[in-house]
Parts: structure tokens; C-alpha cells; sequence
């Protein structure tokens, strides 16, 4: 029997305060019947202003992305990472995003294609749907008159010239200059532009001079003129490779004249190159610095410069230290960097692991598909992804769909199925005319990966998208039918 005085005490509470509410007995269900307690909820998009490269499979929403629209306010930087493996679809997200991007008035592209078949890069098909002719770099066209390059360009400033000329010797000797051998290529390079001015200085006067130097160089030392000539020995051999070796009718004469760079859409096909020879950094170095100094303009135009095999500028300390410049001058131009690249993990021990860390820094969207389980770790190493992203990057090529999962750092990400329109599936067809359906590359989008980019909430650091491999089956079969 309960005591009076609680009895009362509690009465009088509840006149007071109201009738206190009586404890609950736990309920026991199922997980099927307790899943409508949580009502259906979907990550915020990234606004309405952009591009469209899917749909968001919980909300229903086109997926919009658009780095110039979101920098400053949720990107700190415009530049963008693509990251996997072959076959999971990231030739048909690039395809697919320039495309539309392309649709806007003060867009333009370039694209160095390092890859390719059948003899032509893999854009070659795009470029002439769009009326353009790729830029072809190719050592034996280059010398019956074929397209050229000059690293001494007169629309390249001195100093960008000479750092061009180091970055470019420093690649094939696989080591930065001594300031003996430094010294000895300033000299000639000043020399040469000061002399030269009735033609465009070509690399052959830089061999000259090196060769042959001027007395006021080693006076101004005050050593041998024999000496300046040894210190600079071994740049005129390096050098002399481009002009006189195997890499010879590409950089050593006058820049191709007739280059568009106004056009919406500039390919350099670098198919021909060797992908593991020196010549892809150098080239990549070359045409960086040119676009730097010719492409890139205050006119208010929104620029994208999208590197296929874009490990070559990573895994170069010296070419990557030039794009680094680049990325950090063209940001406050209207630039955005996309780099597609395999895997990272090269870059977690190599020579050039401090510079490429602060490219991949500059790089605020980070698009990652499927890669093996030690390439899923050195890119979580890379890139500081929390452990559950980690764990589902060599799952993403096996599942369809994956529910919403909230990392520790406050990132999720929205699984999305992304699609293409019917007018952009003859451009996405590989050179050799298969059709992407049959490739399974994914439609036009891309495969199954996590997207990172920022959401609007300032509490939120980033939020990543889970994307959905290829379009709906309907279309898949409508594809296949065409």
C-alpha cells in the first residue's frame, strides 16, 4: 500500500504541472515493421545551376555539378580528381561533362588525349562531330611540316621560358640542375633572346650558345670561359635530344601557326607519344606552360584543362611543381584542373610525393571508382578517406545500389544513377565505332563511384556521392536496340 504523504505530494504535483506521463513497456518488432518509424530522407543536392551528370536514386533530383558555380562559397578550389581503374566508366564522364559544359557560351576545353586506337585519341570522333581538328603532336609528322610546339615562344615570358628549359632538362635527367650547369643555361638563354629578334628563338640556339658561349659570360664570373662551357656540356646533350635525337620535330622550330584558341574545344592528340617514354612529361610540361601563356586569359571565360594519364605530371616533381603554378594562377581565372589518373599509389613513396600531395590538396572534388583492396588503402592514405569509403572501393563495381552511410568526419554520400541524353550517344562511341552500351562504360555519366564535393552547410566539410553504375534498363535496352 503506498504511503498518504506520496499520494498526496503527487496529486498536488499534478495539479500544478500536469499529469505526469506513465512509463512505456518496451515494444518488440521486426526490422521490416520498425523501418516506418524512419521516414525516407535524401542528402541536399548541390543547387540547380550546372551541368546535369545524373540523378540522385533516393531523391529522384538531377544531379547538377558545376565547379565555377560552387567555388568560392562551397569548392575552395575548381580543380577536380577522377580516379579507377579501366573499364569502370570514367572516359564516359569526361565525354559527358564537357559535352554539356560546352553548351554554355563562356565555356572552353582543352584536352590533352593521351590515349587512343585505330591511330587517332580517344576525342578524335568528338572533336570532328564539333568541326574541329585535333592538335596531332606526333615526332614523324612533326617532321613533314606536322604541328610544333616552341618552348622559347615569344608569348611565353623570359621567366616562364626558363623555367620551362630546366623542367624540361631536369625530366630527362631525372635530376634537378646543379647552379653550375643553371648558370651556364641562363647565359645562353639571355644571350639568345637578346640577339635573336628578327625570328622566333628556336631550342637550336640554346645548343648553340651552350656549345659555343659568349667571353661576357665567364667575365661576369670571373672564371675560364672552358668552364662555363663544361658546366653547360651536359644541357646541350640533353637538349640536343629534342633538336637532333629521337624526340626531334616537335618542340624544335617556330609554333605551328593557325592554332585556334578560340575555339570551344582544343584536343592535343597525344596518342602517338610513347606513354612511358620522357617525351609524355615534357610534352605535358610544354604544352602546360603555352596554354599558361597564350590560352589563359582575364576575359571573363570559364576555362577547363582535362589531362588524361595525368599520373605523368604527378609522378614528375619537376613538371609537377610547373602545374602547380598553373593551377594556383588559372583558379583566379576562371580555371578548372581535371586530372584522370588510374591509381595513387606510386605516388605515396615516390620522388615526386610533396608536390603531388599539393596538387591532389587543390583538387576539392575527388571522383573515385573501383580499384583492388591495396589500391583502395594507399588512395585512403593519399587522400585522408575515412575507413568505411575505403572499404567500399573494391565493391563498387559488384552492387548496384548501397544505402546512405555517415563517415566520422560528417561526409556522406548520395548513390545516383547517372544517364546521357540521345544526342550525345554517337559522340561517346570509342574510334573503333563499338558502341558503349555493349562496352559497359556506363552511359554517358560513369561507372559506380564516390563522388566528393562540397555540400552547402558550413558545419559539413564535404559530402561524397556514391554513384550508381550505368543508366536505368530501360534505356540500357533502348541503347542496345539503336
Amino acid at each position: 500500500m503506498r504511503d498518504p504523504l506520496s499520494i498526496l505530494t503527487e496529486a498536488f504535483t499534478s495539479f500544478l504541472f500536469g499529469k505526469v506521463e506513465t512509463t512505456r513497456l518496451p515494444v518488440r518488432t521486426s526490422t521490416g515493421q520498425a523501418q516506418a518509424v524512419y521516414l525516407p530522407t535524401a542528402a541536399p543536392g548541390l543547387g540547380d545551376s550546372g551541368v546535369i551528370i545524373g540523378r540522385e536514386v533516393y531523391s529522384g533530383k538531377g544531379y547538377i555539378y558545376d565547379p565555377f558555380q560552387l567555388y568560392g562559397q562551397q569548392l575552395p578550389a575548381p580543380h577536380w580528381l577522377v580516379l579507377g581503374e579501366s573499364g569502370n566508366g570514367k572516359s564516359a564522364l569526361e565525354k559527358t561533362y564537357v559535352l554539356r559544359q560546352l553548351r554554355f557560351r563562356d565555356r572552353q576545353v582543352v584536352v590533352l588525349d593521351a590515349q587512343g586506337e585505330d591511330g587517332v585519341g580517344e576525342w578524335n570522333l568528338i572533336a570532328e562531330e564539333l568541326g574541329i581538328t585535333p592538335i596531332r603532336l606526333d615526332p614523324t609528322a612533326a617532321l613533314n611540316h606536322g604541328i610544333r610546339l616552341n618552348p622559347l615562344d615569344p608569348s611565353i615570358t623570359t621567366t616562364g621560358q626558363l623555367a620551362l628549359l630546366r623542367t624540361i632538362i631536369e625530366v630527362a635527367m631525372g635530376h634537378g640542375l646543379d647552379e653550375r650547369s643553371g648558370f651556364a643555361l641562363k647565359v645562353a638563354h639571355a644571350y639568345v633572346n637578346e640577339t635573336v629578334v628578327e625570328r622566333q628563338p628556336v631550342l637550336t640556339d640554346i645548343v648553340e650558345q651552350l656549345r659555343h658561349p659568349e667571353p661576357e659570360s665567364a667575365e661576369a664570373m670571373n672564371v675560364a670561359l672552358d668552364d662555363v662551357r663544361a658546366w653547360g656540356l651536359d644541357v646541350a646533350l640533353v637538349l640536343d635530344r629534342l633538336v637532333d635525337g629521337d624526340l626531334r620535330g616537335m618542340f624544335d622550330g617556330p609554333t605551328t601557326v593557325g592554332i585556334d584558341l578560340d575555339a570551344p574545344l582544343i584536343v592535343f592528340d597525344l596518342s602517338h607519344i610513347d606513354r612511358n617514354s620522357i617525351a609524355m612529361p615534357i610534352l605535358m610540361a610544354i604544352v602546360g606552360v603555352w596554354l599558361e601563356h597564350t590560352w589563359i586569359r582575364p576575359d571573363r571565360k570559364k576555362r577547363i584543362f582535362l589531362v588524361e594519364e595525368a599520373w605523368h605530371i604527378i609522378n614528375s616533381p619537376f613538371v609537377a611543381q610547373l602545374f602547380q603554378r598553373l593551377l594556383k594562377f588559372g583558379r583566379r581565372l576562371g580555371l578548372s584542373f581535371v586530372a584522370v589518373v588510374h591509381h595513387l599509389s606510386d605516388v605515396v613513396d615516390g620522388a615526386a610525393a610533396k608536390e603531388a600531395a599539393a596538387i591532389l590538396k587543390m583538387a576539392s572534388t575527388r571522383t573515385v571508382y573501383a580499384q583492388k583492396a591495396d589500391e583502395a588503402r594507399a588512395t585512403g592514405r593519399v587522400l585522408g578517406l575515412p575507413r568505411w569509403a575505403v572499404e567500399i572501393i573494391p565493391t563498387l563495381g559488384r552492387q548496384r545500389q548501397r544505402p546512405g552511410r555517415q563517415a566520422p568526419d560528417h561526409r556522406d554520400r548520395t548513390p545516383a544513377r547517372l544517364h546521357r541524353p540521345r544526342d550525345d550517344r554517337v559522340l561517346l562511341r570509342p574510334p573503333g565505332g563499338r558502341r558503349p552500351a555493349r562496352r559497359r562504360t556506363g552511359g554517358g555519366g560513369a561507372g559506380r563511384g564516390l563522388h566528393g564535393a562540397p555540400s552547402g552547410r558550413t558545419e559539413r566539410p564535404g559530402r561524397v556521392l556514391g554513384v550508381d553504375r550505368g543508366v536505368e534498363e530501360g534505356e540500357q535496352r533502348r541503347l542496345r536496340r539503336a
